[in-house]
């Protein structure tokens, strides 16, 4: 059994009908994986070779306030493919493209949002929309990721996380998840929409085709 280190959160409500030194206590305990292999925790895999660490004070500050917002042209970025092929974002301008950021391959909720576009693809290339997944693994891992579940689109690797920060992706559990992410281009490269829900990956899917079939 991997080891763990226990955090635990006091929350003080006082008593008004009782005298001042009587207090309630509740107290809420979870332990997080530490020097584990692997570990999922939010559908997020920790594990201590991830090139993923928690924000600092400065970061999250930054990461709440969004740098890539709609109706803006989203910047332009060279990333290395699940093939380790170096792709730039104005290589898909011309059609619309729908950019989802994810915490981690292999991942619950990861792999369960991947499939789901997997699923869907036929639908969005009926749209004429390209999709990108992004995250922190490496080009091994998303090769691995993507042969494994057989997913036919292209998976970029975000190693140091700077795409993700550069464009503002929210975390969430205050910067210690990195967050789940999506956005879609129109054929200009502008940005259209953006959704943001952590723990609903599936809606992402169902979210920007509800958007690529209205537009």
């Amino acid at each position: 059994m991997a080891a763990s280190s226990s955090f635990t959160f006091s929350n003080h409500a006082t008593l008004h009908s009782l005298p001042r030194r009587n207090t309630l206590h509740t107290k809420t305990q979870f332990s997080v994986p530490t020097k584990s292999s692997e570990s999922n925790f939010f559908g997020f895999r920790l594990s201590h070779s991830s090139s993923f660490s928690p924000l600092s004070s400065s970061s999250l500050k930054s990461s709440i306030f969004a740098k890539v917002n709609k109706g803006q042209a989203a910047p332009d970025f060279t990333l290395k493919d699940q093939n380790g092929k170096p792709v730039s974002l104005k290589k898909f301008k011309g059609k619309p493209v729908v950019l989802y950021f994810y915490p981690a391959d292999d991942s619950p909720g990861c792999t369960k949002q991947a499939c789901s576009f997997r699923d869907s693809y036929e639908k969005f290339k009926k749209a004429g929309a390209e999709v990108i997944g992004i995250s922190g693994d490496d080009s091994a891992s998303h090769k691995a990721f993507a042969s494994k579940y057989k997913l036919p689109y292209t998976l970029l690797s975000d190693e140091g996380n700077k795409v993700r920060k550069d464009w503002g992706v929210p975390g969430d559990l205050f910067g210690a998840l990195p967050g789940r992410q999506t956005y879609v281009l129109d054929k200009n490269g502008v940005v259209q929409l953006i959704y943001n829900n952590q723990f609903q990956p599936e809606k992402h899917i169902d979210e920007t085709l509800r958007f690529l079939k209205a537009a």
